[in-house]
């Protein structure tokens, strides 16, 4: 199963992630199909970038992103 989550970068204590879509059995950092954005929380606002078209294309294949990426999809008015 594909699943849409964060891809941790940065360095310690300036954490940023890449929103990703990866196989679920592979690790947190491993090899992933295809970037698909990036959130910086340290930013103020927090920066969120996704590109709609191809999280659109991963999700009618059914991928399934994960709970906080939900809510960073909620935050960006993306269904």
């Amino acid at each position: 199963m594909v699943k849409i989550r964060l891809f941790k970068t940065g360095a310690k204590h300036k954490l940023s992630f890449r929103i990703v879509a990866i196989d679920s059995r592979r690790k947190r950092n491993g090899k992933t199909l295809e970037v698909l954005g990036f959130y910086d929380p340290k930013t103020k606002p927090p920066t969120i970038k996704i590109n709609q078209t191809r999280l659109k294309y991963w999700l009618n294949l059914g991928a399934q992103p994960t709970a906080i990426v939900r809510e960073l999809m909620k935050n960006e008015k993306i269904t």
